[in-house]
């Protein structure tokens, strides 16, 4: 077998890391104006599905433009049909699965079926595009170009189309197979193909096609990655008009960086991948990014270039993977004194899985990257420069600044967008996707899409739905009022729980004694409403704040209290420096039951948003409440993001406050910016 020099085989040192990625992405103060662009009819798995997850309305993986100026879209559904969307209107141009019945194969494998579609540039008068999909093994009696050493249960295979009328509405005309590569497992096979938009014709690159494949799902447990004989788990680079490949049927080029290397496969243009799932060119520099899907912990970015080696499975993201490890649990490690050496290449961008507590270390955690394209559209400039991706499980949407995504350097920050209708309301993109979605509707299935102009179209599987998107907005952005209350250091101004825990001197309102859990719902144990002045509707609060309660004391927070109607209704953003348990570091309500997290930034599982306050030093805090619109942002230290948002609309005015749970502490120059409560 051909192997990656220098690769690392020596047993990880140090201890085992549980937490690679102790930052989670930051809230953005924008949005993404989402307009509903098409809907998918429903389609079904073949043979039926065993496994939930596919239990989806319609398997759609991308929309892209034709490149032959007709402006029209191409939507692959796994479950076979390719469509083509005119004006949002989508009609079935070819079914693939019925070409390929009875070896089409969808119904098992989060990625089996009609993966993915690509239009040669030259489309218009070529006619020539090329697919994916996955025939079950016992099923075929074609041998596969390549195998993995395991038993092989499924093929995937690359076919050329050539049209006989491009311009036509409904295929017509011949296909041929190009690759066909087969699996030891149902997962992480070829995941996508695609050529360079950003290659001019003449240019190496022009009319070369990328394949990226996955390691078949048991890369965990063998060295396929990194096995330069195989296709697995690399990136691949073809020219599908040739015929210098060992199968006749396409060409590789020259210049892939493995070609002279005896034993290598002439294809692999990168390597070291467990599920390169989706892959984009940035427009403007020619930068290639991937989205990779991680196996224990870490979700990745990288920036690839030829003849990178990604480090799978030796590596996870930064760290070391042991995939000999006794206890499954203990597979991640810091990476060598000397690891420059093995030459591995690491993501420009990481977020974490951050598994509920008690985790297995092997079941499914429900956390997977969607690799996205950085905007280059002219509609929204304020976007440009941001490579916008997401999670295709929460359906969560990130960016990150091309300009902080350098490799070798710190990974960029990871911000997370937020999304709103084309009336400004603030969703989830659980709420676009859930409506008639069967199965779990929770799980979106984001996939991210492009037009030739740049512009951005976000996916949900759940409900087979296409959005584009159309607009940037800014959270909480709207005006508060201008009516303006100061709230003194005087008892006079303020209505305490237990007002013999408070003192009002020296221009400060301090907390001086915890406080106690009280009788009725959980909530916070002891604040200071504000009786100065009105209650407010809309309304700003800043405040510079402060814990007195040592830091080695842990669970350490204080709270700001909006929205106050009574002892039992109210909201409150919960400040502290814990943000691994439900009840720390977000916005919370209170209505006549126990306090429920209503912020964006909670996981579901184990995280919220970075810590807020985890010293004993003076901190300006802002809370803004639109009542009309529900948006609620928390912001820490001056910063123009928030560290906390939500929307709610159960409380439309109230008096604002001070207080902790069980801590100390004290608040200065409380002021309050709104509009009275009629």
């Amino acid at each position: 077998m051909a192997f990656a020099p220098g690769r690392a085989f020596a047993a990880p040192a140090g201890d085992p890391i549980d937490d690679p990625v102790p930052v989670e992405p930051v809230a953005s103060r924008l949005g993404l104006v989402l307009s509903e662009y098409a809907s998918f009819p429903q389609s079904f798995t073949t043979p039926a599905f065993t496994d939930q997850r596919l239990n989806r309305w319609a398997r759609i993986n991308t929309i892209s433009e034709l490149p032959d100026g007709s402006g029209r879209r191409a939507v692959p559904d796994l479950n076979g049909n390719l469509y083509l969307v005119e004006n949002g209107v989508p009609h079935v141009y070819l079914d693939v699965a019925a070409t390929f019945a009875p070896q089409f194969f969808s119904g098992r494998g989060l990625g089996q079926g009609f993966g993915y579609v690509t239009f040669h540039p030259d489309f218009a008068t070529n006619g020539l595009f090329y697919t994916i999909h996955t025939e079950q093994a016992p099923l075929v009696s074609l041998t596969p170009d390549y195998e993995q050493s395991s038993t092989t249960l499924f093929h995937g295979v690359i076919n050329e189309w050539k049209a006989t009328d491009p311009a036509a509405d409904t295929f017509a005309g011949t296909h041929r197979e190009l690759l066909r590569i087969g699996f030891g497992g149902q997962i992480h096979g070829i995941q996508e193909i695609n050529f360079n938009p950003t290659a001019k014709r003449g240019s190496p690159d022009f009319g070369k096609l990328y394949l990226a494949v996955g390691d078949g799902g048991i890369g965990v447990r063998t060295t396929d990655p990194q096995n330069l004989s195989i296709p697995h788990g690399k990136l691949l680079r073809i020219d599908p008009s040739g015929s210098n490949s060992p199968n006749g049927k396409y060409g590789i080029p020259a210049d892939n960086p493995f070609v002279a290397q005896t034993g290598a496969a002439g294809e692999i243009w990168s390597y070291g991948y467990r599920d390169p799932h989706r892959f984009s060119w940035d427009r403007a520099t020619g930068k290639l990014y991937l989205g990779h899907i991680g196996e224990k912990s870490t979700e990745s970015i990288y920036e690839v270039r030829k003849g990178d080696n990604a480090g799978w499975s030796e590596r996870e993201g930064y760290l070391v993977f042991d995939r000999d490890a006794t206890n499954v649990c203990d597979r991640l490690y810091p990476l060598p004194a000397d690891d420059a050496a093995n030459g591995y290449d690491y993501p420009v961008a990481v977020y974490d899985h951050n598994p509920a507590p008690g985790w297995n270390c092997t079941d499914d955690v429900g956390v997977a990257v969607a690799g996205g394209f950085v905007y280059r559209g002219t509609a929204i400039p304020a976007l440009r420069g941001k490579y916008v991706f997401g999670d295709l499980v929460a359906g969560t949407v990130f960016y990150t600044e091309t300009s902080e995504m350098k490799r070798g350097g710190p990974p960029a920050t990871i911000h997370r967008l937020h999304l709103f209708t084309p009336a400004g309301e603030s969703v989830r993109m659980q709420q676009l996707s859930s409506p008639g979605a069967p199965g779990n509707p929770e799980r979106v299935d984001l996939r991210f899409g492009t037009d030739n102009q740049g512009e951005l179209y976000i996916l949900a599987k759940a409900n087979g739905k296409v959005w584009k998107v159309t607009g940037l907005r800014t959270f909480a952005a709207g005006p508060v009022g201008t009516t303006h209350v100061v709230g003194g250091a005087t008892a006079a101004d303020w209505a305490p729980v237990t007002p013999s825990k408070w003192q009002f001197t020296g221009g400060q309102v301090i907390l001086a004694e915890a406080g106690a859990e009280r009788p009725g719902p959980r909530r916070p144990f002891e604040y200071a409403t504000l009786s100065r002045g009105p209650a407010f509707s809309s309304v700003q609060v800043d405040a510079d704040v402060r814990l007195d309660t040592p830091v080695t004391v842990p669970d350490r927070d204080v709270i700001i209290v909006f929205g106050y109607q009574s002892d039992t209704q109210f909201y409150y953003a919960h400040l502290s420096s814990d943000n691994t348990i439900y009840p720390h570091n977000g916005i919370f309500k209170v209505d006549n039951a126990d306090r429920v997290r209503i912020d964006y930034q909670w996981n579901g599982r184990s995280r919220g948003a970075n810590p807020a306050i985890s010293d004993t030093a003076w901190h300006h805090v802002r809370v803004k409440h639109l009542p009309s619109t529900g948006e609620i942002a928390v912001y820490v230290n001056g910063d123009h993001d928030p560290i906390m948002t939500a929307r709610d609309t159960t409380f439309t005015s109230g008096r604002v406050g001070f207080g902790s749970f069980d801590n100390i502490g004290r608040a200065r120059g409380f002021t309050v910016t709104g509009t009275p409560a009629a």
